[in-house]
């Protein structure tokens, strides 16, 4: 999370089966939740084959670590989406965005990743203008914090 901007935050947390699942978010989004047109959440999804800990493999993580820094660096040069968290652990990885537009996340993501061989990624979509996904993750970093 080094490599791309913004406060970031890691907790560990509970899958449903009680596997590990790592949770990164991210603090500086107030001029984002603070738009009313940013009331799209967006998940890049990613199930990956793992071991008993749920985790990648080294390959599967390293790609991961790839497609991490390249949507960072797609959505920073052109903010029409905000990654707001990071969830990987028991077989799974989401990226979690809030955009203004479907079509336009889907063309920044499609471009950002192109010359990447083909992932076995899913997208889904959802409004949620109260941002009520991210308040929940962050509910993660304050049951560490206690």
């Amino acid at each position: 999370m080094n490599d791309i901007p913004g406060e970031w935050w890691t907790a560990p947390t509970e899958s449903e089966s009680g596997r590990l699942i790592m949770v990164t978010g991210r603090d500086d989004i107030g001029r984002f939740r603070d738009n009313p047109r940013f009331s799209i959440r967006v998940e890049v999804g990613w199930d990956y084959g793992c071991d008993a800990s749920g985790m990648p493999g080294a390959d599967d993580a390293a790609m991961m670590e790839a497609v991490t820094d390249r949507l960072a660096d797609a959505f920073r040069k052109d903010p029409v989406a905000v990654m707001t968290g990071i969830y990987t652990g028991d077989g799974r990885r989401d990226w979690i965005f809030y955009t203004a537009s479907v079509h336009i996340f889907g063309r920044k993501l499609n471009e950002a990743l192109a010359d990447l061989p083909l992932l076995p990624l899913t997208v889904y979509t959802e409004n949620d203008p109260g941002w009520d996904e991210y308040a929940e993750m962050s509910q993660a970093r304050v049951d560490v914090s206690e």
